[in-house]
């Protein structure tokens, strides 16, 4: 295997993770595990969302979070924002970086944010330009990009044309979202066979729900073509909102386990990884879904 001798860990988990956990984490817990993840050498971060908290109550107050963040050179805490609204409120609150939602089916698009796939992106464009205009990163995510929980398959010209306008519009990087998690490796390796057409492979990030326990593989299967930027959310934490009681997003420990074992290098400390996972549990009165970090010894 051809591998990338080095892979930036994208930290999911305070996002995108905690935001679909049907208990809230205070702000104070929010800010331990982003520090707890970050002592660990992780140097991307999912901070929070300036959304609506009477849509997502889990992501109320992200800008008490930010501002409790130790700063750390080389750290980068991103946040989702929606709209200009959003945006503006991200950089009141000192965002090092804001992240904006695409999607490669229609009616994913209509559902999760309610306007057609065309206006999502006159939508973000506005944040795209104030984002370059104050220097700050925008992060693109295309979910659906291996299928559809309304739509099924997707076409993967579809997500390769989505990555292109997200990168026009001025992302600088861009994350494939198998939302549902039905991916397996040759449909993944497929689709960013289509996507490095119109977007370089160094601006992609694989991002692998394991609903179907297929997300170690996946990954696995898009580093031998090449991406070597993964999101992940320690703990396994955030389930996937289309199948009842299935795994969501992979786990970063199982993540990192995998590299180690690999020989790629992350920068990231497991054991510290791990009991930043056990105080994320411990806090919420869950079980981890990582099984390296069962396997270990950790909150089941």
């Amino acid at each position: 295997m051809r591998l990338p001798p080095q892979v930036t860990m994208v930290e999911v988990g305070p996002r995108d993770g905690l935001q679909n956990e049907p208990q809230a984490a205070s702000v104070e817990t929010r800010i331990a595990l982003i520090n707890k993840l970050a002592d660990a050498g992780l140097s991307r971060i999912e901070a929070g969302s300036f959304v609506s908290p009477k849509w997502v109550p889990q992501m109320a107050d992200t800008d008490k979070v930010l501002g409790g963040l130790k700063p750390k050179k080389g750290l980068r805490y991103a946040v989702l924002t929606p709209n200009m609204r959003g945006f503006e409120d991200a950089v009141a609150a000192g965002a090092d970086e804001v992240a904006i939602f695409g999607a490669a089916s229609e009616t994913f698009s209509q559902k999760n944010i309610n306007c057609s796939i065309e206006e999502s992106f006159q939508r973000f464009s506005p944040i795209a330009t104030a984002a370059k205009q104050k220097g700050i990163a925008v992060r693109g995510y295309v979910s659906c990009v291996l299928g559809c929980p309304y739509e099924g398959e997707v076409e993967l010209s579809a997500v390769a044309t989505v990555a292109r306008g997200l990168l026009e519009m001025g992302a600088v990087e861009i994350s494939l979202g198998d939302t549902t998690g039905v991916g397996t490796p040759a449909r993944a390796q497929a689709m960013i066979e289509a996507v490095v057409q119109e977007v370089p492979v160094e601006k992609l990030a694989a991002h692998f729900h394991d609903t179907y326990g297929q997300a170690l593989a996946n990954i696995l299967s898009v580093m031998e073509k090449g991406i070597a930027i993964i999101d992940s959310s320690v703990a396994g934490l955030g389930g996937c909102p289309y199948a009842r009681g299935a795994a969501g997003n992979v786990a970063s420990e199982d993540v990192l386990y995998m590299l180690q074992g690999l020989g790629v290098e992350s920068g990231v400390d497991l054991a510290k990884l791990v009991a930043a996972g056990d105080f994320i549990c411990a806090e919420l009165g869950r079980q981890s879904q990582s099984k390296v970090a069962l396997a270990w010894g950790g909150r089941c």
